[in-house]
Protein backbone atom coordinates (compact mmCIF):
# COMPACT_ATOMS: atom_id res chain seq x y z
CA UNK A 1 0.00 0.00 0.00
CA UNK A 2 1.16 3.50 -0.80
CA UNK A 3 2.75 5.42 2.08
CA UNK A 4 0.88 8.56 3.02
CA UNK A 5 2.65 9.84 6.11
CA UNK A 6 2.98 13.43 4.86
CA UNK A 7 -0.04 13.80 2.62
CA UNK A 8 -2.09 16.00 4.91
CA UNK A 9 0.09 19.08 5.04
CA UNK A 10 -2.83 21.22 3.90
CA UNK A 11 -4.90 23.77 5.78
CA UNK A 12 -7.20 22.29 8.43
CA UNK A 13 -10.19 24.11 6.90
CA UNK A 14 -9.49 23.18 3.29
CA UNK A 15 -11.95 21.31 1.08
CA UNK A 16 -8.97 19.17 0.10
CA UNK A 17 -9.41 17.34 3.43
CA UNK A 18 -12.77 15.99 2.21
CA UNK A 19 -11.25 14.72 -1.03
CA UNK A 20 -8.39 13.21 0.99
CA UNK A 21 -10.84 11.20 3.10
CA UNK A 22 -12.37 9.63 -0.01
CA UNK A 23 -8.93 9.00 -1.46
CA UNK A 24 -7.87 7.21 1.72
CA UNK A 25 -10.87 4.87 1.42
CA UNK A 26 -9.91 4.05 -2.16
CA UNK A 27 -6.40 3.28 -0.89
CA UNK A 28 -7.85 0.58 1.37
CA UNK A 29 -8.39 2.35 4.68
CA UNK A 30 -11.72 1.64 6.35
CA UNK A 31 -14.47 4.24 6.57
CA UNK A 32 -13.56 5.43 10.07
CA UNK A 33 -9.85 5.60 9.30
CA UNK A 34 -10.55 7.50 6.09
CA UNK A 35 -12.38 10.33 7.83
CA UNK A 36 -10.14 10.53 10.89
CA UNK A 37 -6.84 10.19 9.02
CA UNK A 38 -7.68 13.09 6.71
CA UNK A 39 -7.10 15.36 9.74
CA UNK A 40 -4.42 13.34 11.60
CA UNK A 41 -1.71 15.96 11.27
CA UNK A 42 -3.97 18.64 12.77
CA UNK A 43 -3.85 16.76 16.07
CA UNK A 44 -0.15 15.96 16.08
CA UNK A 45 -0.68 12.39 14.94
CA UNK A 46 0.78 10.55 12.00
CA UNK A 47 -1.60 8.84 9.62
CA UNK A 48 -0.34 5.52 11.00
CA UNK A 49 -1.18 6.56 14.58
CA UNK A 50 -4.64 7.83 13.64
CA UNK A 51 -5.28 4.70 11.58
CA UNK A 52 -4.62 2.64 14.69
CA UNK A 53 -6.99 4.78 16.77
CA UNK A 54 -9.79 4.47 14.18
CA UNK A 55 -9.15 0.91 12.99
CA UNK A 56 -11.76 -0.83 15.16
CA UNK A 57 -14.64 1.39 14.05
CA UNK A 58 -14.81 0.38 10.37
CA UNK A 59 -17.81 -1.49 9.03
CA UNK A 60 -20.11 -0.06 11.66
CA UNK A 61 -17.75 -0.87 14.55
CA UNK A 62 -15.82 -4.04 13.83
CA UNK A 63 -18.06 -4.99 10.88
CA UNK A 64 -21.04 -5.40 13.22
CA UNK A 65 -22.93 -2.88 11.06
CA UNK A 66 -23.80 -0.66 14.02
CA UNK A 67 -22.93 3.07 14.03
CA UNK A 68 -21.39 3.94 10.66
CA UNK A 69 -17.61 4.01 10.80
CA UNK A 70 -17.47 7.30 8.87
CA UNK A 71 -19.58 8.88 11.62
CA UNK A 72 -17.30 7.29 14.22
CA UNK A 73 -14.37 8.93 12.44
CA UNK A 74 -16.09 12.29 12.93
CA UNK A 75 -16.66 11.49 16.59
CA UNK A 76 -12.98 10.64 17.05
CA UNK A 77 -12.10 14.03 15.57
CA UNK A 78 -14.66 15.71 17.83
CA UNK A 79 -12.98 14.14 20.84
CA UNK A 80 -9.59 15.35 19.72
CA UNK A 81 -10.87 18.86 19.00
CA UNK A 82 -13.42 19.34 21.78
CA UNK A 83 -13.02 16.39 24.14
CA UNK A 84 -12.10 16.26 27.78
CA UNK A 85 -9.36 14.45 29.67
CA UNK A 86 -10.31 15.35 33.24
CA UNK A 87 -13.08 12.96 34.36
CA UNK A 88 -14.33 15.64 36.77
CA UNK A 89 -14.79 18.23 34.01
CA UNK A 90 -18.53 17.72 33.67
CA UNK A 91 -19.03 20.93 31.67
CA UNK A 92 -16.58 19.91 28.96
CA UNK A 93 -17.85 16.33 28.99
CA UNK A 94 -21.42 17.50 28.44
CA UNK A 95 -20.31 19.94 25.74
CA UNK A 96 -18.49 17.13 23.94
CA UNK A 97 -21.57 14.91 24.07
CA UNK A 98 -23.68 17.76 22.68
CA UNK A 99 -21.24 18.17 19.79
CA UNK A 100 -21.32 14.44 19.02
CA UNK A 101 -25.13 14.51 19.06
CA UNK A 102 -25.17 17.50 16.72
CA UNK A 103 -22.75 15.79 14.32
CA UNK A 104 -24.87 12.61 14.44
CA UNK A 105 -27.99 14.64 13.66
CA UNK A 106 -26.30 16.27 10.66
CA UNK A 107 -24.96 12.89 9.50
CA UNK A 108 -28.41 11.30 9.71
CA UNK A 109 -29.96 14.23 7.87
CA UNK A 110 -27.41 13.93 5.06
CA UNK A 111 -27.42 10.13 4.76
CA UNK A 112 -30.83 9.01 6.01
CA UNK A 113 -29.49 6.89 8.85
CA UNK A 114 -26.61 6.59 11.32
CA UNK A 115 -26.47 2.80 11.23
CA UNK A 116 -24.10 1.06 8.81
CA UNK A 117 -26.46 -1.88 8.20
CA UNK A 118 -29.35 0.40 7.29
CA UNK A 119 -27.14 2.50 5.00
CA UNK A 120 -26.04 -0.64 3.17
CA UNK A 121 -29.60 -1.98 2.90
CA UNK A 122 -30.74 1.39 1.54
CA UNK A 123 -28.14 0.92 -1.22
CA UNK A 124 -29.46 -2.57 -1.98
CA UNK A 125 -26.59 -4.38 -0.26
CA UNK A 126 -27.13 -7.18 2.23
CA UNK A 127 -24.96 -6.31 5.23
CA UNK A 128 -22.69 -9.11 6.40
CA UNK A 129 -21.32 -9.16 9.92
CA UNK A 130 -18.46 -11.61 9.48
CA UNK A 131 -15.19 -10.37 10.93
CA UNK A 132 -13.57 -11.05 7.55
CA UNK A 133 -13.33 -7.90 5.46
CA UNK A 134 -14.23 -7.96 1.80
CA UNK A 135 -11.63 -7.82 -0.94
CA UNK A 136 -11.25 -4.29 -2.30
CA UNK A 137 -11.90 -4.65 -6.01
CA UNK A 138 -13.26 -2.21 -8.61
CA UNK A 139 -16.64 -3.96 -8.24
CA UNK A 140 -16.55 -3.46 -4.47
CA UNK A 141 -16.08 0.29 -4.87
CA UNK A 142 -18.78 0.53 -7.57
CA UNK A 143 -21.50 -1.06 -5.45
CA UNK A 144 -20.71 0.52 -2.07
CA UNK A 145 -22.34 3.72 -0.81
CA UNK A 146 -19.30 4.18 1.44
CA UNK A 147 -17.31 6.73 -0.62
CA UNK A 148 -20.29 9.11 -0.71
CA UNK A 149 -20.96 8.57 2.98
CA UNK A 150 -17.29 9.19 3.82
CA UNK A 151 -17.41 12.35 1.73
CA UNK A 152 -20.55 13.47 3.58
CA UNK A 153 -19.02 12.76 7.00
CA UNK A 154 -15.82 14.61 6.13
CA UNK A 155 -17.84 17.53 4.75
CA UNK A 156 -19.98 17.68 7.90
CA UNK A 157 -16.85 17.76 10.07
CA UNK A 158 -15.24 20.43 7.90
CA UNK A 159 -18.36 22.60 7.97
CA UNK A 160 -18.69 22.16 11.72
CA UNK A 161 -15.13 23.25 12.49
CA UNK A 162 -15.46 26.14 10.06
CA UNK A 163 -18.59 27.28 11.91
CA UNK A 164 -16.78 27.09 15.23
CA UNK A 165 -13.83 29.03 13.83
CA UNK A 166 -16.26 31.80 13.20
Amino acid sequence: MESIENICDIDKFSDARVARAVELFHMGYNCSQSVACAWADCYGLTVQQMALVASSFGGGIGRMRLTCGAACGMFILAGLEYGYADPKDKERKNANYAIVQELAKRFTSANGNLQCGALLRNAGITPHTSSTSEERTPEYYKKRPCPKIIEAAARIWLEYIREQKG
